[in-house]
């Protein structure tokens, strides 16, 4: 019961690790506004946590992109819970299999800019826009914590889904240091996680790493929740990268 008594909210909460975070952090007492854009399945998953009767949760359409929904979704979970302990921005995806775009033989210049403004307005506006709305109830707490969602393609870039490594390398470095500054002086912290290849997607288990696998979810989860809990409160304004040596294993090319 780590959380007993805290709040927390996560986007992209019906599926994925949006989803299994609220799971996880209910299970341990706490009370979770999940946000999601799937009514329907959001509302099937908010049920199952509630039916287990150990956390809350409560469930808000939410496009992360529109800042007057994140504020709603900041107003809701204040509303209900009275607080925000944690904001979990994990809402994101590469823009060009989000939207299944056509790339077949095309460069980068070559996909509609459309594409990548959605991507760019996902993964980096949307966390941008929660942590902007959020910090004013965590002032006034004099606490929380903001966790922004990096990824290893952030340090490796992509040729084609330039959209994802952009933001995500901005949320790695920029972002999490500057929001870290903002909350300083009230208490809050910001911290960003970056896994390698999660088998959220079956694809990810082709992508190589120095441990011959790709995380389970759970992995990933399990981190936040430790830098959530009381034994991770001196981890702060920092980017945690947890890949299972893919990005050392970029460099052993270099030693032969």
């Amino acid at each position: 019961m780590r959380f007993e008594g805290q709040v927390a909210i996560s986007t992209g909460a019906a599926s994925g690790m949006g989803l299994l975070f609220a799971q996880c952090f209910a299970a341990e007492g706490g009370s979770v506004l999940m946000c999601d854009v799937n009514d329907t399945v959001l509302q099937e998953k908010v049920d199952e946590i509630n039916a287990k009767g150990v956390g809350k949760a409560l469930g808000i359409h939410c496009d992360v992109r529109d800042y007057t929904q994140v504020v709603a979704a900041r107003d809701a979970a204040v509303n209900a819970f009275g607080r925000i302990d944690v904001m979990a921005n994990f809402a994101g995806g590469t823009a060009v299999r989000m939207l299944k775009a056509d790339t077949k033989g095309k460069d980068f210049c070559d996909v509609p800019i459309d594409v990548y403004e959605w991507g760019l307005d996902v993964n980096l506006k949307g966390p941008f826009y929660f942590a902007h709305a959020v910090l004013s109830q965590m002032r006034e707490q004099k606490s929380g914590l903001i966790i922004n969602i990096g990824s290893i393609s952030g340090i490796e870039g992509d040729r084609i889904g330039v959209d994802y490594p952009t933001a995500k390398s901005a949320l790695m470095n920029g972002f999490t240091k500057s929001v870290a500054q903002a909350g300083a002086r009230y208490g809050v912290r910001c911290v960003c996680i970056s896994p390698g290849p999660v088998l959220t997607r079956a694809a990810m288990a082709n992508m190589r790493t120095m441990l011959n696998r790709a995380a389970d979810p759970q992995e990933i989860i399990d981190l936040v929740l430790f830098v959530a809990s009381d034994k991770g409160q001196f981890i702060n304004g920092t980017n945690l990268l947890i890949d299972g040596g893919r990005d050392a294993m970029q460099r052993l090319k270099y030693e032969k």
